[in-house]
């Protein structure tokens, strides 16, 4: 591995100061469950590591009646260990449970599965579905973006040099309503989504009918999205196996996958339908709980 420095900052200032005087070459670490593999192998190359896991803003976690602040550097086990976001927000828990083994858990973080920009990570369509916004600290201040537009291309994002993802919001969950996150995998030693659906769903008080859907999708285009047509074939749609079906179907219409060893582009497109059935019907069966 190539020589680097290392530095911990404790407060998010210094974190910001170190990353915009080393003219892009220092890389802040989260987890560093990716980070150090790259730079063990060549992959990415870096004079400054800076560790940003004693920054108190970057480890937040808390639920309230406002909604959830979930701080980029928490780590994974941490989310799927909190009752009320096990309860309120599942498609983030159900990704954070397979965002590698139980070890790279105590590490891993949503913040920098994001910040990876990976068209297969498994948080995005997860964090799409819950409607999550990435908070964004540089040496121009502060900013907010909605998680869909924070990827804009394999492993591309848009954060400035200098800029880092202090933290995610969620809004409040609305009564009736469920999520859930399911990924298709070729077999269990090759741990990255062929396809990733992630689902929010918002029923009326019978349980009987769509108020509203998000459907965010990932592996099967150039980065994770929000599947607008999913979304509209089931608001204000009565909940069957009909309006689901269509819902996957205009998912199937609009992914642009490619083939590669895991898949063919036309089965990536088959896998796209069959998860997003399955998931939206998951959602659907936590949302009337």
């Amino acid at each position: 591995m190539r020589d680097f420095e290392y530095e911990a900052p404790v407060s998010l200032a210094d974190a910001v100061g170190l990353l915009a005087k080393s003219n892009g070459n220092a890389r802040p670490l989260a987890g560093g469950t990716d980070l150090i593999d790259h730079v063990r192998t060549g992959r990415l190359t870096t004079d400054l590591i800076v560790d940003l896991k004693k920054i108190p803003e970057l480890m937040a976690l808390e639920l309230n009646d406002n909604g959830l602040r979930l701080g980029a550097a928490v780590p994974c086990y941490q989310i799927y260990g909190h009752q009320g976001i096990v309860d309120n927000y599942s498609a983030i828990t159900d990704s954070s449970h397979i965002i590698g083994g139980m070890q790279i858990q105590n590490r891993a973080s949503v913040g920098g599965n994001l910040a990876n920009a990976g068209a297969a990570a498994d948080s995005t369509p997860a964090l799409i579905a819950l409607e999550a916004t990435v908070v964004i600290a540089g040496p121009d201040g502060t900013r907010e973006i909605a998680v869909e537009d924070f990827c804009t291309g394999p492993g591309q994002n848009v954060l400035e040099p200098g800029e880092i993802i202090v933290e995610l919001h969620f809004p409040a969950r609305p009564a009736h309503s469920g999520s859930h996150y399911r990924r298709f995998i070729p077999r269990n030693e090759m741990d990255i989504a062929v396809v990733g659906v992630g689902a929010s769903v918002v029923l009326d008080e019978s349980g009987e009918n769509f108020v509203s859907a998000r459907i965010g999708l990932g592996a099967v285009a150039a980065k994770p999205f929000l599947c607008q047509e999913a979304c509209d074939a089931l608001a204000g749609q009565p909940v069957n196996d009909e309006t689901i079906k269509k819902a996957a179907e205009a998912a199937k219409s609009v992914v642009h996958p490619i083939t590669d060893m895991r898949g063919t582009e036309e089965f990536r497109i088959h896998v796209t339908g069959v998860l997003t059935e399955r998931v939206i019907k998951q959602a659907v069966e936590r949302a009337r709980g």
